[in-house]
């Protein structure tokens, strides 16, 4: 994206706020916040008492309309997405409420960092707690039928970057006919099994990079995250945008605490009604099946970031994904042929390739 959109954005928010805030010509300068793994980018507007973020989202490659739609029905499920102040579809523009910087996950890194105490383990309970509350009320209120529906062909798209990204262009494997049936069946498998749970409203990248720590000053309604990212929503398996919570890319927690916390959200799920005949037994399958759906996922298109879009720092975070695969992966019969396999031929040259320590 070159600079003469920055410029063009640039001017457009100056001209909206000129007329958003009824006062004369307004010269303000952007200020990068940051880019993310989209063609996206982010700045920010600061006035003296207030400020605003601009969004160049290319038209060719971004969709603006379904990003102010979906922020429209966050808003209205009673979850804070950004309000949007003006619009230019054509240009890819968007001017939107600014919720600030303060990230879930630089907070959540700085509480693990210093050793979790009784003080630090309530922090960190307390705001995956506000995280899981919000998710209800999307699940709850957000009507999955104005949603394009995560079907089998969007699931097995997904996966397949594993194959194609991850297994071929990353680590350079030249597959078998018979090796190719083994993945297929294996994600025929998920499929199965994220197609037979609960569909509702899926954010898609619930994760500590995508919410936010509000002030108490600037946002006293109440506590809650901010919700960005949201654009790719779509009507899926119950358990994605937990599981994706919950078993973070970025960063991990030990096994009580992601237990403990997915209890939370089945209690309160259940009492919300959006669960209704899940059972415990069924909800841990649901919730651990999903996560190997988005191991794949991940895999594929953290490599695909590096190798295509110029962006290795992805493939520093792999290395996790892939020990969650096989923690969750190894705890299924149904996963054991595709695990052996793995196991003998992907694992040793991710090892060498991310200097992996399993």
């Amino acid at each position: 994206m070159s600079d003469s959109r920055k410029a063009q954005l640039n001017d457009w928010v100056n001209g909206q706020l000129s007329q958003l805030l009824e006062m004369g010509s307004v010269d303000i300068e952007l200020t990068t916040v940051s880019g993310d793994a989209s063609f996206r980018r982010y700045f920010r507007a600061q006035l003296p008492q207030q400020s605003f973020i601009a969004v160049d989202a290319p038209p060719d490659n971004e969709n603006s309309e379904l990003f102010v739609e979906i922020a429209d029905y966050l808003r209205e499920a009673g979850v804070k997405s950004p309000k949007v102040f003006a619009k230019n579809y054509p240009k890819g523009f968007l001017l939107i409420e600014d919720f600030g910087d303060r990230l879930y996950l630089p907070r959540l890194l700085t509480l693990q960092d210093g050793g979790l105490d009784a003080i630090s383990e309530y922090q960190v309970e307390s705001l995956y707690k506000d995280a899981i509350r919000a998710l209800v009320k999307i699940q709850s209120n957000v009507d999955k039928k104005r949603l394009a529906p995560y079907n089998r062909e969007k699931l097995r798209t997904e996966m397949q970057l594993f194959e194609d990204w991850f297994c071929g262009h990353y680590l350079g494997l030249d597959l078998s006919a018979a090796e190719h049936d083994l993945i297929a069946n294996t994600f025929a498998f998920l499929e199965e099994a994220a197609l037979g749970q609960i569909q509702l409203a899926v954010h898609r990248d619930y994760h500590s990079r995508n919410l936010l720590i509000l002030d108490d000053v600037l946002f006293p309604e109440g506590s809650g995250p901010g919700i960005i990212d949201f654009q790719d929503a779509m009507a899926g398996a119950y358990s994605y945008d937990l599981v994706s919570l919950l078993r973070d890319c970025y960063i991990r927690w030990d096994r009580d605490l992601v237990e403990s916390l997915a209890h939370h959200y089945f209690e309160l799920a259940s009492a919300a009604g959006v669960i209704e005949g899940v059972s415990v037994a069924q909800f841990r399958r649901d919730f651990d099946l999903m996560g190997l759906q988005r191991n794949f996922k991940v895999m594929g298109i953290f490599s695909r970031l590096c190798i295509r879009d110029n962006k290795p720092q992805y493939l520093a975070d792999i290395p996790l994904v892939i020990q969650y695969f096989l923690e969750v992966a190894r705890k299924y019969e149904e996963m054991a042929p595709f695990l052996d396999w793995f196991e003998k031929n992907v694992l040793i040259n991710a090892k060498a390739k991310l200097n992996l320590e399993l």
